[in-house]
């Protein structure tokens, strides 16, 4: 059953069906810093195996957001946007209040993010920096897709 919510002329879903895959994909791959020219196989698997989140206005998706998880311990938000047209509407705070408000979600041990300028919104929702960042390791194959 989906996890759904409607704000004035806004739906706010976790029905994977509702996802308009070239919206996103469009978005991440010219719009955004951290996924440029990610190629559309890369973004439709990310969706299968992730908890995804979309924000709808007549139908036409508006914004996307998705949590790598195992539903139990650990989260990892990713590729957060709203579509340019649509900022300054509080649309991002209301899209990650409706994902922190996703039971699943609520349990989890570790939720993580990470983000060049955002550090403001996510604030609000209880995000802060690292306590002990030497602690966290990572392999970083490569910069960007165009590589």
């Amino acid at each position: 059953m989906a996890y759904e919510k409607i704000l004035g002329d806004y739906l706010f879903s976790n029905d994977k069906l509702k996802l308009q895959v070239d919206v996103v994909h469009d978005y991440l791959s010219k719009e955004s810093y951290w996924a440029r020219n990610i190629p559309l196989e890369l973004v439709e698997k990310s969706i299968e195996g992730s908890v995804c989140f979309g924000v709808y206005y007549n139908v036409k998706q508006i914004g996307f957001a998705r949590v790598i998880t195992d539903t139990a311990s650990f989260g990892y938000l990713a590729d957060v946007f709203i579509v340019k047209e649509f900022r300054g509407k509080g649309l991002s705070k209301e899209l990650m209040a409706f994902i922190m408000n996703y039971d699943p979600l609520k349990k989890l041990r570790r939720f993580m993010l990470a983000t060049k300028d955002a550090h403001e919104l996510y604030t609000q929702f209880g995000f802060k920096a690292l306590a002990e960042p030497a602690r966290f390791m990572e392999i970083k194959s490569f910069e960007s897709y165009t590589q």
